[in-house]
């Protein structure tokens, strides 16, 4: 059965006018992508790529210079097709005197909602972002993180079937930034389509079906993660212990590089067949090898190489008009 389509956009462009002499800025050049319904689609690439752009066309706050766009099949120019979106902007702000239900019951009744059900789901979905204990609070008491939460709160408080998230681990310490990736993949669980950016690539390599990668306003790969990643070997990591502190140098002397730790020697090869024989050096050396680890492209390296390689992409985008 073939999935359907949750966002598409076609050719998508902006371009900007600055300044006294109206120089012409492209932000946006040509962006073809298409995220299915169920999935996550991590949208990835470096500040300044057009990241926030495409988000700010997608849920209506700025207009395309060119190209079309689409959520669940309806054009964005249709108000009606932002009926099921929930947004969380890069900087989510909200009046410092209230407290977070108070917040969420301003945006659940411009949702729509109210009543019962509304501080039901409210209550809910404080449990749910781990703002619970933050309740009595007033905003102006929050953290940078904790207001974070706050915008995934509201953003999932309709109920939406497509949450479209601008850098939705902004702000957040390593346990923060590990609760949202699960609380993302737990919302795909449920069906949600989720669409997210982040410059942070660690965060889509844990939670995404896919990834558009975009630099310079320009989409330069887009597909499955294993379909981006070239799947070689770059190199090998030997870790082993049980070995004399002079014969070191031995095997450092075999390597790329080398180091010490508390544990053991950890030493890495450029391919399978010196770390191989490094491993036996290690073995009639009186020494135990505890892993030896094949090291494959990362995402990040995987970005680096498309957005050096591909011409057009590092070409500049910005015209005097």
């Amino acid at each position: 059965m073939t999935a359907r389509t949750a966002l598409e956009t076609e050719s998508l462009g902006k371009t900007y006018r600055l300044g006294l002499r109206l120089r012409s800025v492209i932000a946006l050049d040509g962006l073809s992508l298409r995220v299915e319904e169920g999935s996550i689609f991590g949208f990835v690439g470096p500040n300044g790529a057009g990241k926030s752009t495409t988000i700010k066309i997608l849920v209506g706050l700025i207009a395309p210079s060119r190209g079309s766009a689409s959520i669940f099949g309806r054009p964005i120019a249709d108000p009606t097709s932002r009926q099921v979106v929930g947004y969380l902007p890069e900087n989510p702000a909200f009046h410092d005197f209230l407290r977070p239900l108070e917040v969420l019951e301003l945006r659940g009744k411009l949702s729509g909602l109210g009543g019962r059900d509304l501080k039901r789901r409210s209550e809910e979905v404080l449990e749910l972002v781990g703002l619970s204990q933050a309740r009595d609070l007033t905003v102006r008491k929050f953290s940078k993180g904790m207001v974070q939460r706050l915008g995934l709160a509201q953003a999932v408080l309709h109920d939406p079937p497509l949450l479209i998230l601008d850098e939705p681990m902004s702000g957040l310490d390593p346990i923060g930034r590990k609760d949202v990736r699960d609380l993302l993949v737990d919302l795909r669980r449920r069906g949600k389509t989720l669409f997210f950016s982040t410059h942070i690539l660690n965060d889509v390599e844990t939670t995404c079906d896919r990834v558009g990668m975009v630099l310079k306003g320009r989409l330069v790969a887009e597909g499955s993660l294993a379909a981006l990643l070239d799947g070689s070997v770059k190199s090998v990591e030997l870790r082993c212990a049980g070995l004399a502190e002079e014969q070191f140098a031995t095997m450092r002397a075999m390597a790329l590089d080398g180091s010490r730790g508390p544990e053991g020697w950890t030493f890495s090869f450029a391919d399978p067949g010196g770390a191989n024989q490094a491993a036996g050096r290690v073995l009639s050396l009186g020494g135990s090898v505890l892993s030896l680890l094949p090291l494959r492209e990362t995402l990040e390296q995987s970005f680096v190489r498309l957005a050096t390689s591909d011409g057009q992409a590092a070409a500049p985008s910005t015209a005097n008009a």
